[in-house]
């Protein structure tokens, strides 16, 4: 059976959204435990010429934003950069969930061929929707949060891969394997 535009994009991408906001809340709960200040995780960084904790999340909320609302044919809603804490992170998270979650399957199935053009200072590229989708969205998306996780485990929080994979969302089914007994 084929996997529709709408199971390949949001679905994904709410998960993980989910799970980037239990990672930012315990790096807050770490900043918290270790009286550290709020901005002080949101500015940090990995290498002074990448971007901060904050601009991290700031870029994953757009991606995730954009992306249902270019496939849905919708105008996106526009968030302004000005978070400075997790906390703040972690409410942008929720807006962007919240926008989301109105997006129906009926309005993204079948805009695989849908335009999508996008306009940077530098460059303007174009794409169907399935391009834009499977290869500029998930990329910068995953790319991001995956940032953000690896910048607050820098920074000392207790993370590991099962924070960034999160508990929910479809798992592999695993087969039980009968161990013979040895005679």
């Amino acid at each position: 059976m084929p996997i529709s535009m709408y199971q390949a994009s949001l679905p994904p991408i709410v998960h993980m959204l989910g799970n980037l906001k239990e990672i930012l809340r315990k790096g807050a709960a770490y900043a918290e435990a270790r009286k550290i200040d709020p901005k002080v995780l949101a500015d940090a960084r990995l290498f002074p010429d990448m971007y901060p904790l904050s601009r991290q999340v700031q870029i994953a909320s757009d991606v995730a934003k954009g992306c249902g609302a270019r496939l849905a044919g919708i105008e996106s809603p526009k968030f302004e950069d000005k978070e400075t804490t997790i906390d703040e992170l972690i409410a942008r998270v929720d807006k962007t969930l919240a926008f989301l979650s109105k997006l129906k399957a009926r309005q993204i199935d079948n805009s695989e061929g849908r335009a999508i053009t996008l306009k940077f200072p530098s460059m303007t590229l174009n794409f169907t929707a399935q391009e834009y989708l499977q290869g500029f969205v998930m990329t910068n998306f995953y790319f991001h949060v995956s940032m953000a996780y690896a910048i607050l485990r820098h920074n000392g929080v207790e993370l590991g891969k099962r924070d960034y994979l999160g508990g929910g969302g479809p798992r592999p089914q695993r087969r039980k394997v009968s161990k013979k007994k040895k005679r």
